[in-house]
């Protein structure tokens, strides 16, 4: 990392957003010597959860092992397996069996969305989160996720478009939190013309 872009990053966060919160950034790495490997259920189970410590600047490293939700397995890269009867767990479920989420309306709609949903398996065998301001040089990141109150959101918006003519320099692509702050943005971060994602809290 480059500790004066690091430096001046902090000094214009602090003067235009005040005391909001600092990103966490996140990169692949091929040890775990960047941060502490989190063990498993050490953290909570779902990534999204896993990051409260990280937002208050714990720094963890994670393996295929640390991580408990077999969605969150994925949507870091660790596999390209999905859970049995993700399109029931989607949608509406299996009585007595799988509990549905409805987040859509069938298991066909899902299976759909599987098909066309992209997926990439990890680079590197660990997965390094830290907060911005517990960068060190040795560190590389890759994607940096913001946890932002709708003013600030509004500010990093009109950033991530500032140099571009076309208007759509940020996207909301729907998914669970960890393929939304994960997968999508490392996935753009090689596109033609990245964008950010965004994933509302």
């Amino acid at each position: 990392m480059d500790i004066a872009l690091k430096n001046k990053f902090s000094e214009l966060w602090r003067k235009y957003f005040g005391e909001a919160e600092l990103p966490i950034t996140f990169y692949y790495a091929n040890d775990s010597g960047h941060a502490k490997l989190a063990k498993p259920g050490e953290l909570a189970r779902c990534v999204i959860g896993a990051l409260a410590k990280i937002r208050k600047g714990r720094s963890f490293t994670f393996n295929v092992d640390s991580v408990g939700c077999p969605g969150g397995k994925r949507y870091l890269g660790f596999t390209r397996e999905i859970a049995p009867n993700f399109e029931y767990f989607l949608s509406y479920g299996i009585p007595d069996k799988v509990r549905g989420e409805r987040y859509k309306k069938s298991p066909e709609l899902v299976r759909e969305l599987v098909k066309n949903s992209p997926a990439f398996q990890v680079p590197k065998p660990y997965a390094v989160f830290k907060r911005w301001d517990k960068l060190d040089k040795q560190d590389t990141p890759e994607v940096v996720i913001f946890f932002v109150l709708p003013d600030v959101l509004s500010g990093l918006f009109t950033l991530a478009n500032y140099d571009q003519a076309e208007a759509n320099g940020v996207f909301c692509p729907m998914g669970s939190g960890c393929s939304s702050i994960v997968q999508y943005p490392y996935l753009e971060r090689n596109a033609e013309r990245p964008r950010g994602s965004h994933w509302p809290l």
